[in-house]
């Protein structure tokens, strides 16, 4: 039998494109044990001369770590809980109801996917802090100071709903044989029934795609997260306090604790990654394919 011959030149590139994309997440946890001085030698060296967690020590005091780590976790989960809630539930209606314009409604939900988000920033500011009935404000919206835009749901209500989500759980549900539906409606199963016991035990794989991908996106998210920072100092998420930290002291010095805090705040998204991964794989193969 001939021996298959091995791709070398495609495993070259592999492993040498997978250390180009490792490397600076090394170098960031190497950076945050080395000391100020040796960040600012003229001569790199990527391993630390000395192993020590002042940096990190000096993240959690200056960054009150605890407060930013409940809010983004607050705010992350609750985002990525209500928009796996509204995607299963707006693909399950555009996949599996008929309804009059069924087509037309789901192509309007994908153009809703040009627009930036920050083209919404000003008139959801505008609708926390005139939220009706919260933070002081009257029936009208009016007569408050701050609204919506004081709570912890300022961080959550404007990200509850994404257009991605709805397009890749009706991707994933299209896959799923609409005789499944029939034999529960004759057995006289309701719709809501039928969505929370059938297909989405069945949506696993699609749930914890979206999962990763928005908690990593809610987890990140600075802009309006700095935006409600200034309306309420106890909403700091942590991007926006390790930006803090980075923007009112010398750079040279804070560097490496820029660096501690930067792997403090992504260790929370590697565990989901880690712990989602094989159910990411199965539903970014399935999602795009229909039976």
């Amino acid at each position: 039998m001939r021996r298959k011959p091995v791709p070398w030149f495609s495993y070259t590139v592999v492993i040498v494109g997978s250390f180009l994309m490792v490397f600076p997440f090394l170098d960031m946890i190497m950076t945050s044990f080395k000391g100020a001085a040796q960040y600012n030698n003229l001569y790199y060296k990527f391993l630390p001369d000395e192993w020590n967690l002042d940096n990190y020590k000096t993240a959690f005091n200056s960054l009150s770590m605890g407060l930013l780590f409940k809010n983004s976790i607050v705010r992350s989960v609750l985002t990525t809980a209500l928009i796996l809630l509204t995607s299963s539930m707006g693909a399950y209606a555009l996949t599996k109801l008929e309804f009059k314009g069924r087509n037309t409604f789901f192509k309007f939900v994908l153009s809703t996917m040009m627009f930036p988000s920050f083209l919404f920033f000003i008139p959801n500011f505008y609708i926390m802090v005139h939220f009706p009935m919260v933070g002081g404000n009257d029936i009208t919206g009016s007569g408050g100071h701050g609204g919506m835009a004081t709570s912890i749901w300022s961080l959550i209500l404007p990200f509850m709903v994404s257009a991605f989500g709805v397009f890749l759980m009706r991707q994933f549900m299209m896959n799923i044989n609409d005789a499944y539906i029939e034999a529960a409606r004759i057995d006289g199963g309701g719709e809501l029934r039928i969505f929370f016991q059938l297909i989405l035990p069945m949506t696993g794989p699609a749930l914890a795609t979206l999962a990763i991908f928005e908690f990593i996106n809610s987890w990140n998210e600075f802009i309006w997260a700095l935006l409600m920072n200034s309306v309420n100092k106890d909403l700091a998420t942590l991007p926006v306090g390790i930006q803090t930290l980075k923007s009112h002291l010398d750079s040279n010095v804070t560097q490496p604790l820029v660096m501690a805090g930067l792997v403090i705040s992504v260790a929370p998204v590697l565990l989901v990654f880690i712990f989602l991964q094989k159910y990411y794989v199965r539903g970014t193969m399935n999602s795009g394919v229909k039976e």
